[in-house]
């Protein structure tokens, strides 16, 4: 191999022919007796399991790192998806020099020092550079322009690895010099095959000791680490390791109590805190109880802040169901103040009420377009005159302006309703609000048909006097 690298991560020590040292940004190699996630980490394409669309044989990646021609990439991913695994893997088909950068702890001057060194192997060894920059989607704008000149003349292959949206994080010059490539959590078949590989290797894992474990109990620890692997062997390494009998039997009680508790994935500012909000809104408009149910379970127990729920949950009433059900919105506020009342976790159920009776009530977003229609209009016709029959007379010159002259009470009339002319001149006629044939507003269609219907004989009334 030409370039130096390690099979863990990070960049190798400089050899005696390096010309300059290690990017202060970058990470130090590994410590001898690394975790046994690390040791696990594949050495070989076919050794890298549970990514298969992304460079399984007859992919586009993989034929690109078959031929050579490595692009810069992004990977994108959650946690232990296998972002840094993957990128050592391709900097060591291609024969390239790896370097890694933490986003976190590097800066523009850590990149300078990068690139300079990229350059340098490059005139003197003929060895190209994979810069992999974890985090990515941590450089700010000046950090990633940084990048962007070298990227486009090639003097490295930019691998980044961000658990983030990157069209979200990323600045659009620098995504457009990438190819995007999204990385699945494992399914539970790959994590049990990663667990038992590392169950029969002699030389990374613990095939040098006699150790039975039932499938099942695999399955349920692959099940309980939600596409992690990383989480998988750190809790096989911690239950081996607590158990030093030779031979040692493990069970699903030994190892599900090495995992522990894993905690939900969920960044309060990134793009899962948007997937599961929308997932719940849309449930609840969807009419699905159970289905909302679960997404508020999910973020509650993931530790999002139930007043943030609440309020989502008190413009939905007003949204999505609006007059359809009038109490959807008092009944909101009721159990946002429960909950503020009684705090976690006793007013989580006044939000679980909620959010079963939204499900359920009749859907109607005739309020929310109707508003967001008369927005519309007052923004596009500006201020039209208010009808001089409905504007307020305080004074005696208003009187006689005409203001309020022809304003008829509507009290005075046995149906409560006398028809007059409200919206100016240039808009009359105007109709904003379509209520729906759905829940309440099936009355309210009868009374604005009534009232209709009663202002069509006043109008004909008139017009043959």
């Amino acid at each position: 191999m030409t370039g130096q690298q390690t099979l863990f991560g990070g960049d190798p020590e400089p050899s005696e022919s390096d010309p300059t040292e290690r990017p202060k940004g970058s990470k130090p190699p590994f410590e001898a007796n690394p975790p046994l996630a690390e040791r696990m980490r594949p050495k070989s394409l076919d050794e890298f399991l549970g990514q298969e669309k992304v460079i399984g044989p007859g992919t586009l990646l993989r034929k690109a790192v078959e031929t050579g021609a490595l692009p810069s990439l992004i990977f994108w991913g959650p946690p232990a998806s296998g972002k840094t695994s993957l990128a050592l893997l391709l900097s060591s088909q291609t024969k390239s020099r790896f370097v890694t950068l933490s986003a976190v702890n590097s800066g523009v001057k850590d990149i300078r020092e990068a690139v300079e060194q990229a350059g340098q192997f490059r005139d003197h060894s003929g060895t190209g550079t994979v810069l992999f920059i974890d985090e990515i989607h941590r450089f700010n704008k000046s950090q990633q322009d940084a990048l962007l000149p070298h990227v486009e003349k090639g003097l490295f292959t930019l691998i980044g690895a961000t658990t983030e949206n990157p069209s979200f994080e990323v600045n659009s010059a620098l995504l457009s010099r990438c190819r995007v490539y999204v990385l699945e959590p494992l399914s539970v078949e790959y994590i049990v095959a990663v667990i038992k590989l590392a169950l029969n290797d002699d030389d990374r894992g613990y095939g040098k000791r006699s150790i039975q474990v039932e499938s099942d109990a695999l399955s349920s620890l692959a099940d309980a680490c939600h596409g992690d692997p990383r989480s998988a062997l750190n809790s096989l390494q911690l239950a081996v390791e607590a158990h030093p009998e030779d031979p040692l039997a493990l069970t699903e009680e030994i190892l599900l109590e090495a995992l522990q508790k894993k905690a939900l994935l969920y960044d309060k500012s990134g793009e899962e805190h948007f997937n599961l909000i929308s997932a719940f809104h849309k449930s609840l408009r969807g009419s699905d109880p159970d289905a909302a149910l679960y997404w508020l379970a999910r973020m509650l127990a993931a530790g999002e802040d139930p007043l943030y729920v609440s309020r989502r949950m008190v413009r939905f009433a007003s949204e999505d169901i609006g007059n359809a059900d009038p109490q959807a919105l008092p009944l909101a506020l009721a159990a946002d103040q429960t909950y503020r009342t009684l705090g976690t976790p006793e007013g989580e159920l006044a939000l679980a009420q909620i959010a079963l009776y939204l499900a359920s009530a009749p859907k109607s977003n005739a309020a929310y377009s109707a508003f967001k229609q008369a927005m519309n209009v007052a923004r596009e016709k500006g201020p039209l005159p208010t009808p001089l029959d409905i504007r307020n007379a305080p004074t005696s010159l208003m009187k006689d302006l005409g203001y309020g002259k022809q304003y008829q009470y509507d009290h005075d009339s046995k149906e409560g309703y006398l028809p007059q002319q409200y919206l100016p001149d240039e808009i009359e006629g105007t109709t904003f609000y379509h209520p729906v044939e759905r829940g309440f507003e099936r009355e309210i269609i009868k009374r604005l048909d009534y009232w209709r219907r009663l202002k069509e004989e006043h109008q004909k009334e008139k017009e043959t006097e």
